[in-house]
C-alpha cells in the first residue's frame, strides 16, 4: 500500500474530474458503497475458481463471526446494492463510482495491494448499443487526456450455453496435453477451463494460442450482438482488434468483453477493462437482468498519463499576500475572504509563521502565484494594496482596497 503525496495528488485529481465530468455527460449518476461486503458477494459473484478469491481477497470474522472482506472490484457491490435498495425494479441505472480496492497481490511497479479504480456500470440495458456507448465514452476520455498510446481488444464470450459447449471442448483439448499444463491448469481444468486462457505463464502461451476459439461456438443471437458492436465502433471511427482469447479474469462476465491495452507500461499492459454480465444480478438473487460495465485503474491511468508526456494544469496560488506587522496580518485575512467571496475559483495564499518583508517576498516568489499583494502599515494607512506581478517584469502597483476584486478579476481572466 502506499501514501499519494501532494506532488501527485493534484494529477490524481485533474484526472479523477475530467473522467467524472465525461462520463456524466453520458448520463450516469454516481453511487458510493462500503469498503466492506460480505465474503459470501464476492465468492457467488466472481467465482471461486479465480485468483481473486482463491489468493487476493483481504477476508476476516468480525467480532460476530461474520466472513468479511475488503472489496476487491466494484460490480459485485454495485448489483448488491441494485438488489437491496430496488433500484433495478422496473428500472434501469446508468451508475458510476470509485475509489479503493483491496487484494493481496505481489507488490510491484504501478500495482499495489490498495489500489483506486473508477467503475462504470449500466444496468438493465441488453442491446449491443450500450456496449458501444460505454467503450466509445472510454475512447472520448482518451482524446480529452491526450493519451494515444492505447489500443482496444475485444471478443464474445457468448451465453451460458454456447460457453457450456466451448467448455467441453476446451476440457477434451487441454486433458489432451495435461502433462504440459501448469500446476494452476491442471486445478482449474476440472473447474473452469476457460480459466487456463487468462494464464500468465510464458511456458503456457504455446498451448494456448492452439486451443479452440470460442467465437467457433458463439450461439447465432451472442454472433449478431457481437457484430452490431463491431458495427457501432466502426461507425463511431474507434479502431478494435479481435481477441479470441480475450476472457477476462471474473467468472461473471457473457457475451461482450473489452480492454483497453497499452504498450507504454511495460507488464501492466491493461488500462481500462469490462464486459457484459448478463447473469449475474439474477445469480446474485434479483430478477434477470441484463448489465454491462467496465473498470480503470487510476494508479495506470496516472502512469499513461505521465509516459505520454501528460501535465496536470497548475493548482498554484493566484494571489500571495505578504502582511507585514499583526495589524496587517488581521487586515490580510479579512481582504482574503472578500477576494474569495467576490472571485470564484480564486485561490488565495496568506503568508502565515510572520517574518520579514524581504522573506515573505521570496515565499510569494516559491509559492508560483501570479501576484503577490504587499499590506503594511502605509497601505492600511491610505486603504491602498501593493500589487506585484511575480510571472511578469511589469512595475509593481497601487490599488484602493474597493477595486481590488474587480482589478485582479480582469487580471486572472487574462493570464
Amino acid at each position: 500500500m502506499n501514501d499519494i503525496l501532494p506532488d501527485v495528488s493534484g494529477t490524481w485529481r485533474y484526472l479523477e474530474s475530467v473522467v467524472r465530468d465525461i462520463v456524466q455527460s453520458y448520463g450516469y449518476a454516481e453511487i458510493r458503497l462500503p469498503l466492506l461486503e460480505q465474503t459470501e458477494l464476492f465468492r457467488r459473484s466472481i467465482g471461486e475458481v479465480t485468483d481473486i478469491v482463491e489468493k487476493e481477497m483481504y477476508t476476516f470474522l468480525d467480532r460476530n463471526g461474520e466472513s468479511l472482506t475488503l472489496r476487491p472490484e466494484a460490480t459485485a457491490s454495485v448489483v448488491r446494492a441494485g438488489i437491496t435498495n430496488g433500484l433495478l425494479h422496473n428500472q434501469k441505472q446508468k451508475l458510476w463510482t470509485s475509489g479503493p480496492m483491496f487484494r493481496y497481490e505481489k507488490p510491484q511497479k504501478g500495482r499495489y495491494r490498495q489500489f483506486y479504480q473508477f467503475d462504470v456500470e449500466a444496468l438493465g440495458y441488453g442491446g449491443p448499443d450500450v456496449d458501444a456507448e460505454l467503450i466509445i465514452m472510454c475512447a472520448r476520455m482518451w482524446r480529452a487526456l491526450g493519451l494515444s498510446r492505447l489500443t482496444l481488444e475485444i471478443n464474445s464470450l457468448g451465453t451460458s450455453e454456447s460457453r457450456a459447449r466451448y467448455r467441453e471442448t476446451l476440457t477434451e483439448y487441454f486433458s489432451g496435453v495435461k502433462n504440459a499444463l501448469d500446476e494452476d491448469s491442471i486445478r482449474r481444468l476440472e473447474q473452469n477451463p476457460l480459466r487456463i486462457l487468462d494464464s500468465k505463464n510464458p511456458d503456457m502461451q504455446a498451448i494456448v494460442t492452439a486451443a479452440p476459439v470460442m467465437l467457433d461456438f458463439l450461439d447465432e443471437e451472442s454472433s449478431e450482438h457481437f457484430q452490431a458492436l463491431r458495427e457501432f465502433l466502426d461507425a463511431a471511427g474507434v479502431s478494435y482488434t479481435v481477441n479470441p482469447r480475450l476472457v477476462r479474469g471474473l467468472d461473471y462476465y457473457s457475451r461482450t468483453v473489452f480492454e483497453w491495452v497499452t504498450d507504454a507500461l511495460g507488464s501492466q499492459g491493461a488500462v481500462c477493462s469490462g464486459g457484459r454480465y448478463d447473469g449475474l444480478v439474477e445469480k446474485l438473487g434479483g430478477r434477470a437482468t441484463p448489465a454491462v460495465g467496465w473498470a480503470m485503474g487510476i494508479e495506470r491511468l496516472v502512469a499513461l498519463f505521465a509516459a505520454c508526456g501528460g501535465e496536470a494544469p497548475a493548482a498554484d496560488a493566484d494571489v500571495y499576500f505578504v502582511a507585514v506587522g499583526n495589524d496587517a496580518l488581521e487586515q490580510a485575512f479579512a481582504i482574503a475572504e472578500d477576494l474569495r467571496d467576490k472571485i470564484a475559483g480564486i485561490r488565495v495564499e496568506s503568508n502565515l509563521g510572520g517574518g520579514s518583508f524581504k522573506s515573505q517576498l521570496k515565499r510569494a516568489d516559491k509559492s508560483n502565484a501570479e501576484y503577490a499583494l504587499i499590506l503594511g502599515e502605509q497601505e492600511i494607512a491610505d486603504k491602498r494594496i501593493g500589487l506585484k506581478p511575480l510571472r511578469s517584469t511589469e512595475d509593481q502597483s497601487s490599488i484602493a482596497f474597493e477595486e481590488l476584486a474587480t482589478t485582479l478579476a480582469k487580471l486572472l481572466r487574462k493570464a
